[in-house]
């Protein structure tokens, strides 16, 4: 298999920060599409071997077409914002077949069939509720689909620093070719078959990072900070348990090595937006000048609606939901979680 997957280029959907640093990682071990709907985008990578002044290997091409990315390509990392992902899919569905390997790099959510707008009252259930790769299997004929998961800030790896990954999927080959298109000398990739695990706690712990940014932009310490992450990695595991996963990722490099990674860094989005939401500015001035969706925005308001069917008490959650989406001040928050009856440490093992 190993030399089939190498003479054939691997394709890339999404030309965002994180697909252009995965796209340069696998460049060191294969030829690479990328697609992309902006043909600005395109031309620039094409004749200047760039994207918004980061230098591209020239084994990398550009392409508009997601014909030719399943034409030409095994193996493929669709890579786009969890809420746009469903509809890409549609689209790329006709040129799929059952030999692809599919491997996402999303870390959100798909609740498509649901809407909250029309009733606050709205309860959101697990079947309303897909993961990425149940939105491939769902739209596509595609059967070996994983999902790359890990602490992988875009920006430190488009600077070459040092880093790992976990390629997940249910099926071991999958897990293989992740690792021999992208074990590379700053890039090393591990393997799990608990795929449901790993997204969901890819999924949540962008919602964990924006509470912990919300605390940087406070000012309040890296004492409170580190309780906030302990205290929101209890509530993914406990969410997760409710929506009947297996949470022994969690404790991985999927799960706390990513969650460490997201909730410290001024890299990642999520924590950049918790930053300011705690400096006093607004979500939505915070969003008319970010170029790229933090995804936990949407993951907050996905993880509050689940907790409310399932009567779970997550009160992180809450207050980073109360916060976002009805205006309750940062400060009143902090004061109601230190107050919070917790009892005892650990409860979740």
């Amino acid at each position: 298999m190993e030399g089939e997957l190498m003479s054939k280029p691997v394709g890339i959907i999404g030309a965002g920060s994180f697909g252009t640093a995965i796209a340069k990682i696998l460049a060191q071990n294969t030829d690479v599409l990328m697609f992309s709907r902006n043909p600005a985008l395109i031309a620039e990578l094409n004749t200047e071997h760039r994207i918004k002044s980061i230098d591209i290997p020239e084994n990398i091409k550009g392409v508009s077409s997601l014909e030719t990315i399943g034409s030409s390509c095994k193996v493929i990392f669709p890579i786009v914002p969890s809420e746009h992902f469903r509809n890409m899919i549609k689209k790329l569905s006709p040129h799929i077949n059952p030999s692809h390997f599919i491997i996402h790099g999303t870390k959100g959510l798909d609740v498509s069939d649901f809407d909250a707008s029309e009733d606050s009252k709205a309860l959101l259930t697990r079947a309303q509720v897909h993961t990425m790769s149940e939105v491939i299997n769902q739209e596509t004929s595609a059967i070996r689909v994983g999902c790359l998961s890990g602490p992988n800030l875009a920006k430190e790896i488009l600077e070459n620093k040092p880093t790992a990954t976990v390629i997940a999927s249910r099926f071991q080959e999958v897990v293989r070719a992740g690792e021999q298109l992208l074990n590379s000398k700053n890039f090393t990739v591990f393997g799990t078959n608990d795929i449901l695990g790993a997204e969901m706690s890819g999924a949540f712990k962008n919602a964990i990072a924006i509470g912990s940014g919300i605390l940087g932009g406070l000012e309040l310490g890296k004492n409170i900070q580190s309780i906030l992450i302990t205290r929101g990695l209890r509530e993914m595991i406990f969410l997760s348990k409710a929506m009947g996963g297996d949470v022994k990722t969690f404790f991985g490099t999927a799960g706390i090595g990513d969650l460490v990674a997201t909730t410290t860094s001024t890299d990642s989005r999520n924590y950049s937006f918790g930053l300011r939401i705690g400096r006093g500015e607004k979500k939505e001035d915070i969003k008319q000048d970010t170029n790229e969706l933090a995804e936990g925005v949407r993951t907050v308001k996905i993880m509050k609606l689940l907790a409310d069917n399932y009567k779970l008490k997550l009160p992180i959650i809450q207050m980073i939901y109360t916060i976002i989406f009805e205006g309750f001040k940062p400060e009143r928050a902090v004061k109601y979680l230190m107050k919070y009856p917790y009892g005892v440490d650990v409860d979740f093992m």
